[in-house]
């Protein structure tokens, strides 16, 4: 808007305040724009005949990855994303904080045999994986119980990302968490906690992380998406409803990259 003095960053936050002080029922102003989700290949084959390695897909769109993944890893944190050793039939997501809706919605994950999510070990990474599973994803977590715990916790600090200390606070409702997720958000929130209240993922090695899901996937072989209740309706790799939407892959617009 060319006003003198407004700048764009002040009327997002103000929006709903400036509508009503000047009487419309809309400002004319741009939606917001659909999120944008990132992503990094790992198929080992795919890289080694020297194709793409990174990707995006706007939210919307009808983009599709260069090939149909059997293992999904959506990690929070950007850098384990991108670094995620290679493993077959794998692509690695970056996490949106809250905006599991976002990552739903994406066809080609919710077909996937296995969808796993990587978080910090702390109260709002147990909140972050049951808005997943609130949202239709089956993710099965890493490292986000009491058992990982209890194995990396000396690794862990009293300060959130802002280097704010962090402290007690009220649980929010969790249903979608496991017995043992549970019961680690119950102390990592609790007065009582004598422990620190936040391990960061990338503190954790690679390789752990890729022998843990290589342990998983051999353990379910079909995907472990029943283990989980889930809000609504999931389909199955083998549900018509997915196969249909994926019947000719890959994608022509991908055939020559």
């Amino acid at each position: 808007m060319p006003i003198e003095g407004l700048h764009a960053e002040w009327l997002n936050t103000r929006q709903e305040l400036v509508r009503r002080l000047c009487g419309r029922e809309s400002l004319g102003l741009l939606p917001p724009h659909p999120p944008r989700v990132h992503f990094t290949y790992l198929d080992p084959d795919h890289l080694a005949a020297g194709r793409r390695r990174h990707d995006s897909v706007t939210i919307g769109d009808t983009a599709s990855p260069m090939y149909l993944p059997q293992i999904v890893v959506i990690s929070e944190n950007k850098d384990t994303a991108i670094h995620f050793p290679p493993l077959t039939s794998a692509i690695g997501v970056e996490g949106m904080g809250r905006g599991a809706g976002a990552i739903a919605a994406l066809p080609w994950l919710a077909a996937a045999q296995h969808v796993f999510y990587w978080g910090d070990m702390d109260a709002d990474g147990l909140e972050i994986l049951n808005e997943f599973r609130a949202a239709g994803v089956p993710a099965t977590s890493l490292f986000m119980d009491m058992a990982a715990f209890e194995r990396w916790g000396h690794l862990g600090t009293n300060e959130d990302r802002f280097g704010k200390p962090l402290s007690a606070r009220e649980q929010r409702p969790v249903p979608f968490l496991t017995t043992d997720e549970s019961a680690l958000y119950a102390g990592l929130t609790s007065r009582s906690w004598e422990h620190h209240r936040r391990v960061e993922q990338e503190r954790i090695p690679l390789a752990v992380a890729l022998s843990q899901v290589e342990t998983l996937t051999a353990r379910a072989p079909y995907g472990l998406g029943d283990a989980y209740p889930l809000a609504g309706r999931f389909s199955a790799p083998n549900d018509p409803v997915v196969t249909n939407a994926l019947d000719d892959w890959p994608p022509a617009d991908h055939a020559e990259r």
